[in-house]
């Protein structure tokens, strides 16, 4: 399926909506093709052929029942009792992880879900799509923990133990803008139990969409490093979404790992997300600043492709050498772009999950 593009530098992306857009498509009475073009989607084979996508985080998101089942690019303050069961999220989580394993089956050997970093590196190195499983909200696990081991075993390895909705573990950051992510209590004791169990596990918890004082109590309890798999900072588009300067501390003294993520809204200093006039400029000075805040081994990728409105210089995933030549443009040499584009997701994962 893929192949490293002209560039020289496959990536490694740290968030995509792909499965969820897969899933109610086909909830839609559509089966989208993911091995032929598809103009809905943000990545396909076709377009990560293209664009040398070879791979990354797939997440598995529940829509609020209020929202119904189609989730569009743009985004969107979620509705007050947007809550969700933990029924609806796990019937929505092995429905898109069928999806996954459908793709997996289809592609004939071009995909693989993959649960180690072994994993990842042999799938790159043979051009086949690796795909690392993540929930966005720990909804589907249960308050007791119940469905944990059996998403496990089918391949989960990544978890965000809330979206920009509260939960039983933590309390999300709305999409108001501007705005700081310090709004509102920290984990629950739930929340804390989490962690002890990721940890343990060797999953990786994902500190996007979580709010400063849940991001603390995570900071304070685990023994991994601190991850936020699409988040950018606040210092260069204030909002919630993204992280202030003392957060970005804590990851750099965890030694762990941001992606940038590709959604206007939090790369634009007015924080619109429906306009998508974004240079390639502005998605740097986020790299630059990232990288002056966290070192060269702290900055991935996580486009937040199939789930955001992306610069339109990029538009899908096959745009994304659009990017990879701005970096080289702004002076990046091929050891940091390969770093920000595989190295460091692969590097973290390698210190998070079990072999």
């Amino acid at each position: 399926m893929n192949s490293i593009h002209s560039t020289g530098f496959p990536v490694f992306d740290g968030h995509n909506d792909t499965l969820l857009r897969l899933y109610t498509a086909r909830e839609s009475g559509i089966d989208l093709n993911f091995f032929q073009a598809q103009p809905d989607l943000h990545i396909d084979a076709v377009k990560a052929l293209e664009g040398g996508f070879s791979g990354g985080f797939f997440a598995m998101f529940t829509p609020s029942a209020k929202r119904g089942r189609r989730l569009g690019f743009s985004l969107s303050t979620p509705e007050k009792g947007g809550a969700i069961t933990t029924q609806r999220a796990l019937e929505y989580t092995h429905a898109m992880i069928d999806v996954a394993e459908k793709l997996v089956k289809r592609s004939k050997g071009a995909a693989k879900i993959c649960t180690s970093a072994n994993d990842i590196r042999s799938a790159l190195k043979a051009n086949v799509m690796a795909m690392v499983l993540h929930i966005e909200g720990a909804e589907a696990i249960g308050e007791d923990f119940a469905f944990l081991d059996e998403l496990y075993q089918r391949g989960l390895r990544s978890i965000g133990p809330v979206w920009s909705r509260d939960n039983q573990f933590a309390k999300g950051v709305p999409f108001t803008f501007p705005g700081l992510p310090d709004q509102g209590h920290g984990l629950s004791g739930l929340g804390k139990e989490l962690v002890r169990i990721c940890n343990a596990k060797g999953i990786v918890l994902d500190l996007s969409h979580l709010n400063e004082k849940g991001f603390r109590d995570i900071a304070k309890l685990s023994e991994h490093p601190l991850v936020a798999t699409h988040s950018n900072a606040h210092a260069l588009c204030p909002s919630p979404r993204n992280l202030t300067d003392s957060q970005l501390d804590a990851i750099a003294q965890s030694k762990g790992v941001v992606g940038l993520n590709f959604a206007c809204g939090f790369l634009r200093k007015d924080g619109s997300h429906r306009n998508d006039d974004v240079p390639m400029q502005v998605l740097i000075s986020h790299l630059d600043y990232l990288i002056e805040k966290l070192g060269e081994d702290g900055v991935a990728l996580g486009s937040d492709f199939d789930g955001c409105t992306v610069p339109r210089q990029i538009g899908d995933c096959s745009g994304l050498p659009v990017l990879i030549s701005a970096m080289q443009k702004a002076g990046y040499g091929s050891e940091l772009i390969v770093k920000i584009t595989s190295g460091n997701w692969i590097s973290l994962l390698e210190r998070t999950l079990k072999n």
